[in-house]
């Protein structure tokens, strides 16, 4: 098969080959890297080929490629051994158009049995939606990075964030916001607010757009 790479967005490919017996001892192996640096779309029917080959073996390379939305691997004859889930990293940008690019603030966060917590400053707690499923977060007296995706309409869900480590003051709602993180699932926006639901009704954070200062 033709390795064919139209213009494109940077595409990250990650292959995992531990595939018991169908992929050799020796490629049970992760191989992550750039495929394509253009940053627009990729055209219709667009593929990637790579062949993977281990230094003094007396096989045939074995083959993979991304067809669609599946990973194939084949043998050097082109014979089809499986087919699998591509995992596309990097700039994949979410579904979620009306995320992408925003920034907010924090109002509140609703918890159960009518609870209410407010933070003693709203611009210390922040979100901001950037391209390429990335965000950049304020937690009080934390800063840090993570990941976002949005699956379909309303589905939101965060990734693993890295932020500093410093001791915020008694009364943060760092702690709990840390905690809660990796919990969070859904999103509606409402009166010009974004409102970010836990699973099985944690509670409800509500966040304003995010007034930036100049200077």
């Amino acid at each position: 098969m033709p390795s064919k790479l139209g213009i494109g967005t940077r595409l990250l490919v990650r292959v995992a080959l531990a595939l018991g017996s169908i992929a050799s001892p020796a490629m049970a192996q992760s191989v992550e890297g750039p495929a394509y640096r253009e940053r627009m779309a990729l055209p219709a029917g667009a593929a990637f080929e790579a062949v993977a080959c281990v230094p003094r073996r007396t096989e045939p390379c074995e083959r993979f490629a991304i067809e669609a939305d599946r990973l194939v691997l084949s043998d050097a004859k082109g014979t089809r051994l499986a087919a699998f889930a591509a995992v596309a990293t990097g700039s994949g940008q979410p579904a979620s158009s009306e995320l992408l690019g925003t920034s907010w603030q924090l109002v509140n966060f609703q918890g159960g049995e009518d609870t209410t917590l407010a933070p003693d400053d709203r611009a210390k707690y922040t979100i901001e939606f950037a391209p390429g499923g990335r965000l950049t977060a304020r937690i009080d007296c934390n800063r840090g990075r993570g990941t976002w995706t949005s699956s379909g309409p309303s589905r939101l869900e965060f990734g693993p964030l890295a932020p500093t480590r410093a001791n915020c003051p008694a009364g943060s709602l760092h702690d709990q916001i840390v905690k809660q993180w990796g919990f969070i699932r859904s999103y509606v926006m409402k009166d010009g607010h974004l409102l970010l639901s836990l699973m099985t009704d944690g509670g409800i954070y509500e966040f304003e757009p995010l007034t930036k200062t100049k200077g």
